[in-house]
C-alpha cells in the first residue's frame, strides 16, 4: 500500500491498494481470527467485526438510502452501525445485504482507519444527516461494487466485500473442476461463459450472498475478457 497526496476528495492523503494487496490482507485477517473456513462456507462477518475491531455492530434507524456507517476516533473504529430496517425485513435477501454492508464497513476499518488520526478528520464525507464533527463514512449501496463515481474510499471498501465474504481460495474450491477449466500452459483456472450463471447460483448459495454480489465477484476473479481468450 502507498499513500499519495490528494488534491480531490475529503482526505489529504489517498492510499493506493493493488487488488492483490486487498485480497491478501483480507485473507490474512480472516485467518488470524480463525474465521477462514477450510472448506467453502459462509463467512461469519459479524463475528469478524466483533473480534477484529472489538465492537458489536449496532442496528439503528438511519436516513432513507443509508444502509450503514462506520464511526472512527483517533484509535480506529469506534462503531459500525447498520440500518435497522434491513434487519426488520427479515428476508434472505436482507440478511445477505446486512452481511454485505458489514463487509463494506469492515473494509473502511481495515483500509482507512489511519486517515482519521487526530486533526485529519474530513468533514465533507458526512452530508447533512449527521453531526459533521463526528468522523464517519456512510454506506449507501454496497451491492453495486463495480460502480465508480470518484469516491475512491467507497470503491476500495467495496473491493473488500468480495475479498472478505468470498475469499478467492474458497471460491476456486467451490467451483473446482466441474465448472472451472484449466487454461493454457500453466493450467490457469478459467470460467467458461456458458457456465457463468451456474457458477453465480452456486457461489450465492454456498457463501449465502445475493446473486448480484456473487456475479460481481466472479467478474473480478474471472473477467469475461479472459473467458473469451484462446488458451496458449
Amino acid at each position: 500500500m502507498r499513500n499519495y497526496r490528494s488534491s480531490t476528495g475529503p482526505f489529504q492523503e489517498r492510499p493506493f491498494f493493488k487488488s492483490e494487496e486487498i485480497e491478501s490482507l483480507c485473507q490474512a485477517e480472516l485467518k488470524q481470527f480463525g474465521l477462514l473456513p477450510e472448506h467453502p462456507a459462509p463467512i461469519r462477518i459479524e463475528r469478524f467485526v466483533e473480534k477484529r475491531f472489538g465492537i458489536t455492530p449496532l442496528y439503528e434507524e438511519l436516513p432513507s438510502g443509508v444502509l450503514g456507517f462506520t464511526r472512527f476516533n483517533e484509535n480506529g473504529v469506534e462503531a459500525i452501525v447498520v440500518s435497522r430496517s434491513l434487519a426488520e425485513e427479515d428476508t434472505k435477501s436482507s440478511e445477505r445485504r446486512i452481511s454485505t454492508t458489514l463487509a463494506h464497513e469492515a473494509g473502511h476499518g481495515l483500509l482507512h482507519a489511519h486517515l482519521f488520526a487526530v486533526g485529519a478528520q474530513p468533514e465533507r464525507l458526512f452530508g447533512e444527516e449527521f453531526d459533521p464533527k463526528v468522523p464517519r463514512i456512510l454506506c449507501r449501496d454496497p451491492d453495486n461494487s463495480t460502480r465508480y463515481d470518484g469516491r475512491w474510499w467507497e470503491y476500495q471498501a467495496n473491493q473488500t466485500i468480495g475479498a472478505l465474504l468470498l475469499p478467492k481460495i474458497l471460491v476456486e474450491k467451490a467451483l473446482d473442476s466441474t465448472i472451472l477449466e484449466a487454461s493454457g500452459l500453466f493450467a490457469v483456472p478459467r470460467l467458461n461463459a456458458s457456465k457463468r450463471e451456474k457458477a453465480v447460483e452456486l457461489i450465492a448459495h454456498t457463501f449465502n450472498v445475493n446473486p448480484a454480489v456473487a456475479r460481481i465477484r466472479l467478474d473480478q476473479l474471472f473477467p469475461h475478457s479472459e473467458s473469451a481468450q484462446l488458451p496458449l
